[in-house]
């Protein structure tokens, strides 16, 4: 038998304005201009341009909704009253030359168009052609050839109708491999630098040393056990040295020079701070203070609708669809505001945080801080302030920082204060910079050198920020 029964529950639901707010604050200033774009497209009630003088509409327009609509009598008033000026913004007044700037993009052949002009040199009949285009296909933007022979087989008999072998693929393969830039269709590191090495024809005594570590002794040159590499080859360390340093001057990445469309991008930073003898002023970059309005002739239009004595079901359906369009067009506007405020609220919470380092430039004035730090000032949520920091930057006199450079945890020293782990990390990079190659410095080393200056900090963290410095194991920075 079925029972019905009431349950109360209570549940937070973000609104649809809420909603485009968090979308608008997220993005960085680069992409505001699309957002806006779209907006313009589809809301005819919203226009560019400054808002126009007040106008006196009279009385406020109330008509009665539809039975399928809940939305509030509308105030034209209230839509033709807004300022959304008075913010302090770097540029204002530039003239609409400035806002139309575009980004120049510089075009170039990409590499896998190269790549089969090459090919177009060939003597290849049209089966062996496929078999080299779906080869070249392959080709990762770095350059390699990371599939499977055997997988590239399949697709050519599935996608193409194409029965090969191993041996036929691989020698037209080989051929690829002999086209510019050196290295490019590589299956592997080793074979890349193979490739390379195969064609230098400068000093052969040396590029045959180098040929032999990397065909018979890659894992112990990998490992950089180069004692074992001595003794097995029956060389001095000298010779050993010139073969490295030859390796070491080849390219990893064959393709990266060739990589798809080249594009020009420019760092477009959110912020800029200035320094006027001692006193740092913020502004706003002035693309996120696009000059918005609402439709005149959609507010008129509306009025006229309203004002009409034949409200009929078709008329009541266009008064409720102008409205939506003129209530969607006020919230763009409200949240583009309401951005504008968050993003310079929370950016000068950041410079009083961090304001010695913003004053000097120096680093090591850099406190620790962390999202709560900033929220709890400004009285906002930590997700807000994590998307104020997501993908914006500032342009300062020392150079453009992300907003995301200025939070780090804190590590205690003897003295009892926290200091920034960006500090740490800087000790750290000068320590193994400035240590003797020949005997690299270890993580325990590290440590014990780390808290002689002061800083507590434990082995499994020195490990954790040398990984995090992009700094390999003492066995592999070894150098002869």
């Amino acid at each position: 038998m079925q029972k019905l029964g009431l349950i109360q529950t209570l549940s937070q639901k973000l609104s649809p304005q809420q909603i485009q707010f968090i979308k608008l604050l997220q993005i960085p200033t680069v992409e505001l201009d699309t957002r806006i774009e779209e907006e313009l497209e589809t809301n005819p009630a919203l226009e560019e341009g400054a808002e126009e003088p007040e106008v006196d509409t009279g009385d406020d327009l109330e008509f009665e909704e539809s039975s399928n609509d809940t939305s509030e009598d509308i105030d034209l008033d209230e839509y033709l009253s807004d300022d959304y000026s008075g913010y302090k913004m770097q540029g204002d007044g530039g003239g609409q030359d400035e806002e139309d700037k575009t980004m120049p993009i510089a075009s170039d052949q990409t590499l896998i168009d190269n790549l089969k002009g090459q090919l177009g040199f060939l003597r290849l009949d049209e089966r062996q052609r496929k078999i080299g285009e779906q080869l070249i296909g392959s080709i990762e933007s770095d350059g390699y050839i990371r599939r499977e022979m055997e997988s590239i087989i399949n697709d050519l008999a599935f996608s193409q109708n194409i029965e090969t072998d191993l041996e036929e693929l691989e020698d037209i393969l080989r051929k690829i491999q002999e086209f510019d830039p050196p290295g490019i269709a590589a299956r592997d590191l080793r074979e890349c630098l193979l490739i390379q090495l195969k064609r230098k024809e400068n000093n052969q005594t040396v590029t045959e040393l180098a040929l032999r570590i990397l065909e018979d002794n890659y894992e112990d040159f990998t490992k950089k056990h180069f004692d074992k590499i001595i003794k097995k080859l029956d060389i001095d360390e000298d010779d050993l040295k010139d073969a490295i340093t030859l390796i070491t001057k080849l390219n990893p990445k064959p393709g990266g020079s060739a990589e798809g469309v080249v594009r020009t991008q420019y760092l477009l930073p959110d912020f800029i701070l200035t320094n006027n003898n001692g006193k740092l002023e913020l502004t706003l970059n002035s693309r996120n203070a696009p000059e918005l309005r609402i439709s005149r002739s959609y507010a008129d239009m509306l009025d006229a609708y309203d004002k009409s004595k034949n409200k009929d079901q078709k008329l009541r359906q266009t008064i409720t669809f102008v409205k939506q369009k003129l209530d969607s067009a006020k919230w763009f506007i409200d949240a583009i505001k309401q951005r504008q405020f968050t993003l310079l609220n929370t950016m000068q919470a950041i410079i009083n945080f961090q304001y010695d380092f913003f004053l000097t430039g120096d680093e090591s004035k850099l406190r620790p801080m962390i999202l709560k730090d900033i929220a709890s000032m400004i009285n906002m949520d930590i997700s807000t302030v994590s998307r104020v920091a997501n993908s914006k930057s500032i342009q300062t006199e020392f150079g453009i920082f992300p907003l995301k450079y200025f939070f780090s945890e804190g590590i205690s020293t003897d003295s009892g204060e926290d200091v920034s782990s960006r500090e740490v990390k800087q000790t750290l990079k000068d320590m193994v910079d400035n240590e003797d190659k020949n005997k690299p410095l270890s993580d325990d080393k590290l440590e014990k050198l780390l808290k002689a200056k002061g800083y507590n900090i434990a082995r499994r963290t020195v490990a954790k920020y040398r990984e995090q410095l992009n700094i390999p194991v003492a066995r592999l920075r070894k150098e002869l």
